[in-house]
Parts: C-alpha cells; structure tokens; sequence
C-alpha cells in the first residue's frame, strides 16, 4: 500500500478530486452521447438522396455549351462543371480551385438563387422526386442554423430552409449560390442529433460557428479531460491494496463502486479520451489533411475547354453531366441515377467510353506528376485504409510514391487524400480508437456495435460514480460554509 501521507500521492488526489468534480458531468455526457451518435450520425445530404432528387436534364432548354458558361463564370482555373436541370431551368455549376458559380444555359446569366418563392419551387421539386408529400414554406434564410454549420457548406451561405409538411418533419436547405439541395433533416433525426452529436461536439451554433473558437475550447476541453483521465488512472493503481494474496480497494460505496469500475475500464477511458482529443487535431501534432500531388491531375490549359463543344449525344435519362480535367484532357460524365454512369473522351469513340476510370489512366496521370510511384491499383473493400467514392460501387485508386500514398477517385478523377506516414498513424490513433473501425470489427457490424455500446455503459456508469462523489463533497462542502 503507497503511504497516504506521501507528498506526491497527497496531490494527485487533490488534482484528481477537483479536475474530476469539474469533468465528470463531462465525461458522462460523452459517454452516454457516443452511443446515440454510433446509430443515428449528424445530419447530411447523402448522395442517394441528392442524386434521387435531380429531374432529367431537358436537352431543348440547353442554349450553350460548358465552354461558354467558365467564361461567363469568369473562373479562370476551373477544373469541373456540372450541368444539372433546376425546376427553373438547366444550369451550368462552375467550380476551380478556390471559387464556384454558376450560370443558366440558357443565357448564361448568374443562375443564384435570390427570392424565397425560387428557393421553394426548387425544394418542391427535389421532394416530389424524392417522394416527400407535403407542402413547402419558407422557414428562414440564414449563414448558420444547427443543422448547416459544417465548414464544407461555406461557399452555399446563405441557405434558404424550406420546411415540407409531410409526417417525417422534413427540412430542405438550398443553396444560395448554385441552388441545389446541400442539407436536408428529418425530425427525428433533430431530436436525435440533440441527444447524440450536437452535445458530444459541444456543438451551439453560436461557438460552432466561429470556427476557430470552437475549436480551441473543444481542443482544451478535451486535454484537460485527458489529463485528468490519467490522474485517476495512475491514483486508481497505486491506491490498490494487496492483503494475503487478493486485491482490495481501501474505499468503501461509492467510491470502491468508482475505483474498480474505473479500473476495469481503464484502458477503453484513457484510450477513448485520447483519441477523442486526437479527433481536434488539425494538424496540431499530426500532418494535416490533403489531397497532396494528387490534386495536380485535375490541371488543364484552360484553352482545352474551348474543345468540349456543346452537348450532342447527352442520353435523355441523364440526370446530371459533369466535365472535368483528369491528366490535361476533359473528360465527359453522364449520371443516370446513383449507380450507373459513363465517361466520354470529346473526341474518342462513343464505344470507347467506361463507366469508370482505369488503373492504367490513373497510373500514367500520377507518373507525369510524381517520379517513382508504383502503379496505381482499386481498393479492397477490407482495406485498412477505407475511403469511399463519390459513388457506390465505383474503385478509389491508391498510388504509393515514396512514403506517401495518394487517393484518386475512380468515379471523377477527384483528388481524394495524400496519406503520409504521420496520417496513417492518425488514423489508427485517432479512428480505429475512437469508432473501433478496425478491420476485424468493421467485417462484424453486430459486433462492433455490442463493443461500442457495452463500453461506453461502463464509461457511463464510472462517470455516474464520479457524478456522485463529486455532488456530496460539494454538498458537504458548502454545508461547511454556510
């Protein structure tokens, strides 16, 4: 047994006390919000759901082809256009390197959208398509709401809500800017995500909107949370007792309940906890994301663009066309639905064209940008490194050059992430810890999903105990004074 009257044991327990009264409603919270964020994430606009919304693209509307609209966007590094069909008429999305726009193709006039009635005639349409009965109304048009503060809406602001009468509570954002759909909620999804990740991430839209701001106070929060994590730890085995050969715990109620829980789940608190701070990184301690070298295969010389020419041969099931710069040439894209869809070289033999693109087009882009790469090859659906396309089914290829491995994404060409040594330590440290996505569990949904929940009850529970303790010494406490 440590002497009780050790200096260095005296104060650990002071910083453990009093660190764990200030965390411990924190530390429930987290525990008991983790479970509900594992079966009911934060709201998003999936990819089914926008590409489920879109309308067939009327051909006869179209008046000019994607060359045209870059200029009128006056974009000059564009790299991609989308031609999709509004309730209000085809439009042409524009989008470089740091700026997006877009454009009617008819008159290639600015095609934002600036009036509510507009907003509710394209949220109309989206649900009608999508199957949502009810009649739309404005509900507000905003930078920032609870549901829309994600930095990747940012070039979207403000959005127009568009609320549906139907029985889900649906609620539809659009774009101010190019007018899609970028957001839609359900009730139930909202009453959720309060109970769920809007608390877990600490998530007011007053501090969240500041991004900076927010994300100091989460990262503190969080290592002051670590740290006292590992004073407990370090005060849970050292105040253990040893008497004629079995463990004992000098505390008794409660606090025996809050040393041995604490104790058994120890390991799963200090490594959740870890890796929970981990997840505010940002490139503090681990190399920050990007897209690396990859992002150069979507240069092009701008004058290519003039060789798109308009847009014979679009299928009339088409839902949305896309044009992109893959490796200094402009690639045609036809989306029918979620699941099916050709690329076209302008130029090339229509029966020359794939659905996607191949490993030696992605091999050749990324050699001419980085020497010594090794050839580019799809990914397993069990790697260890998961990344997903843009669409189902369709490959996410990974070049090794050196010690870095760069994403391309099979669908688009889009340069998806450059993962270096230091990011691929992050990702065991931080999302293999955190989530339990490791390969083994992740190939067993059922038991990943009991091991999520069973540790975190016992999170839960040792967190109740500290709640417990900390709530009668400070009862006893101000008694004391009063």
């Amino acid at each position: 047994m440590i002497a009780s009257s050790s200096p260095a044991l005296r104060a650990l327990i002071l910083i453990h006390r009093w660190l764990g009264i200030a965390f411990c409603l924190l530390f429930a919270m987290w525990f008991a919000t983790g479970i509900v964020m594992h079966f009911v994430p934060f709201p998003a606009l999936t990819e089914a759901e926008r590409i489920g919304g879109l309308q067939s693209i009327d051909r006869a509307q179209i008046r000019l082809g994607p060359s045209e609209a870059i200029s009128a966007s006056k974009i000059n590094d564009a790299t991609r256009v989308r031609l999709l069909m509004r309730a209000d008429g085809p439009v042409y999305i524009v989008q470089g390197a740091s700026s997006t726009a877009a454009v009617r193709a008819t008159d290639l006039l600015p095609a934002n959208v600036q009036t509510k009635t507009s907003a509710i005639t394209i949220a109309e349409a989206h649900a009608l398509r999508r199957g949502i009965q009810g009649a739309a109304t404005f509900a507000g048009l905003d930078d920032y709401d609870q549901w829309t503060v994600p930095n990747n809406l940012d070039m979207h602001r403000p959005l127009y809500k568009i609320a549906v009468s139907d029985a889900a509570g649906t609620e539809l954002y659009v774009s101010s800017l190019t007018g899609e759909i970028v957001r839609d909620t359900t009730r139930a999804e909202r009453w959720w995500n309060y109970a769920g990740s809007v608390t877990h991430w600490i998530y007011a839209t007053s501090l969240r909107r500041n991004w900076r701001a927010w994300d100091a106070t989460v990262w503190w929060l969080s290592l002051a949370a670590l740290f006292t994590a590992l004073a407990g730890a370090a005060l849970g085995v050292l105040r253990l007792e040893f008497e004629r050969g079995r463990v004992a715990t000098p505390y008794r109620a409660w606090h025996a309940w809050h040393h041995w829980l604490g104790l058994s789940c120890m390991t799963f608190v200090l490594t959740w906890i870890f890796s929970g701070w981990l997840s505010m990184d940002h490139g503090r301690l681990f190399s920050a994301y990007s897209a690396g070298a990859a992002s150069g295969v979507s240069t092009i010389d701008g004058q290519a663009w003039n060789k798109t020419g308009m847009v014979e041969g679009i299928p009339p099931d088409a839902v949305e066309i896309e044009w992109f710069a893959f490796d200094n040439k402009i690639y045609r894209r036809d989306r029918r639905s979620l699941e099916s869809q050709q690329l076209l070289l302008p130029g090339a033999p229509a029966q020359s064209s794939e659905p996607f693109l191949q490993a030696q087009t992605v091999t050749e882009a990324i050699s001419r940008l980085v020497s010594g790469c090794a050839p580019a090859v799809a990914l397993g659906p069990s790697d260890d490194y998961p990344i997903a396309s843009s669409m189902p089914n369709a490959p996410v290829y990974r070049t090794v050059c050196a010690t870095t491995w760069l994403h391309v994404d099979g669908a688009n060409g889009a340069p998806l992430e450059a993962l270096d040594a230091s990011r691929r330590a992050y990702r065991w440290l931080y999302s293999a810890l955190h989530t339990l996505d490791f390969p083994a569990l992740s190939a067993r949904p059922a038991l990943r999903t009991g091991l999520v929940i069973v540790m975190c009850l016992f999170g839960l529970a040792f967190s109740v105990t500290g709640v417990v303790i900390g709530w009668r010494r400070l009862r006893r406490k101000f008694a004391a004074t009063t």
